[in-house]
C-alpha cells in the first residue's frame, strides 16, 4: 500500500498562468507559499521563520477555477498529489520539476485585491 496526499495552506505567489491544451481542457500553474512559523527551542536556539514555495497544477474545472478567482496573494486550501516530471533544456541536459497535481481547491479569506470578477467561496474538486 502507498500514499501520495499533500494539503497545503498558503498564499498565491502571482496569477495563475492557464493555457488550453485543448479546446475544454484548461491547465492552470501556479507558485503557493507556505509558511512555518518561528520559535525558540527550550535551549534559547531562535529557529527563524520558514517559506517553501510549491509549483501548483490544476486541469479543468480547477483550472478554470483558478482563472476566473485566483489571484496573487490570494489564501489557498489545496489537496492534491505529487508528481514529478522531467524535460531536456536547450543544452540538452534533463531537468526534474516537483509540482502538486490539484484534486480540491478551496478559496479562503476575504476577496483578494483587484480581481474583476465576484468572489465565490467554494470548493471545486477535479472532474477527470
Amino acid at each position: 500500500m502507498s500514499v501520495n496526499k499533500v494539503i497545503l495552506v498558503g498564499n498565491v505567489g502571482k496569477d495563475p498562468e492557464v493555457r488550453y491544451v485543448s479546446q475544454d481542457n484548461p491547465v492552470a500553474q501556479f507558485s503557493l507559499a507556505t509558511t512555518e512559523r518561528g520559535y525558540t527551542t527550550a535551549n534559547g536556539t531562535q529557529v527563524p521563520e520558514r517559506t517553501d514555495w510549491h509549483n501548483i497544477v490544476a486541469w479543468k474545472g480547477l483550472a478554470k477555477l483558478a482563472e476566473n478567482y485566483i489571484r496573487k496573494g490570494t489564501q489557498l486550501y489545496i489537496e492534491g498529489k505529487l508528481r514529478t516530471r522531467n524535460y531536456q533544456d536547450q543544452t540538452g541536459n534533463t531537468r526534474y520539476v516537483t509540482e502538486v497535481v490539484a484534486d480540491e481547491i478551496q478559496l479562503l479569506g476575504k476577496k483578494p485585491e483587484n480581481s474583476g470578477t465576484p468572489f465565490q467561496p467554494n470548493t471545486t474538486e477535479a472532474a477527470f
